[in-house]
């Protein structure tokens, strides 16, 4: 898996480093293939951008399941948000009737699910206008966020979905965001690609084509050799001890010496880009 699944209530995920990384749009259109119903998109600073959602989505038919309303000031950010459940009952009536005309049977993919009703509820950078709208005060900008969050977190209890939410920046104004938001979901950008952590899940491996991956950490190799020992009834070490900062363990030369391993060298190597192998 290297992708988190997003599970019911707020998931507020930090986006750490190189905001270029579609992390946000990916885990949208990873949910949207793993359940039915359509996505409702509260967009602000244009996440919402179809040259981003084109290039990553493995089907164009996929984007017709995203609605996308777009906030350009406070007021309207939360009048969009006001406003959802408006749009969602207008969406079940349409897709409902376009159903029955066309003859249609509902093929979900498990019984929890309806390709009417929402899967999913998107809000990025739900603090970015409340913060920049110069009409409001710092007390009416931080009042309208709550209620928005309010609406949001509303909106997650009664659909029983998933709202995937971000912040713009991380100060004593969006301290909120990580107050209300039932999962956190952090992901950073290293020279293996993007990576993500969260409570029940972490990036171990990238793919690099042909089938293959790169392993990013010790502990994936702790984890699987672990899991390959209890198979064979060979019970695994409880603990595995920790190297030294100057070294990562011992290797085995030819002639049977051993000599000490360091980590960066190896790193280095692996991962420069002039470096003509893998």
């Amino acid at each position: 898996m290297l992708l988190p699944s997003l599970e019911d209530g707020i998931t507020l995920l930090d986006v750490n480093g190189d905001r270029g990384v579609p992390i946000l749009q990916s885990l949208v259109l990873d949910h949207l293939l793993l359940h039915d119903g359509p996505a409702f998109w509260i967009d602000a600073n244009g996440h919402a951008t179809t040259a981003t959602l084109t290039q990553i989505a493995p089907r164009q038919r996929l984007l017709n399941r995203i609605h996308v309303a777009r906030g350009f000031t406070a007021y309207q950010h939360y009048g969009a948000v006001c406003d959802l459940p408006s749009a969602v009952n207008k969406s079940i009536q349409m897709s409902t009737t376009d159903a029955r005309a066309a003859g249609r049977g509902e093929l979900s993919r498990d019984e929890d699910t309806s390709p009417h009703t929402p899967a999913l509820i998107v809000a990025p950078a739900v603090d970015a206008q409340y913060r920049a709208d110069d009409t409001l005060g710092e007390t009416h900008a931080g009042t309208l966020q709550a209620r928005t969050l309010a609406r949001l977190a509303t909106y997650a209890d009664g659909y029983d979905i998933p709202v995937l939410v971000t912040r713009n920046e991380r100060n004593e104004f969006t301290e909120s965001i990580a107050t209300v938001a039932d999962h956190h979901l952090e992901c950073e950008q290293t020279r293996m690609g993007p990576r993500v952590v969260g409570e029940d899940f972490e990036t171990l491996v990238y793919p690099v084509g042909d089938g293959a991956y790169y392993q990013t950490t010790f502990a994936y190799w702790r984890q699987l050799l672990a899991a390959r020992a209890t198979q064979v009834d060979v019970e695994p070490t409880a603990s595995v001890s920790t190297p030294t900062p100057e070294g990562v363990g011992t290797g085995v030369t030819a002639d049977g010496g051993t000599v000490a391993a360091t980590a960066d060298p190896m790193l280095d190597a692996w991962t420069a880009a002039d470096s003509g192998g893998r």
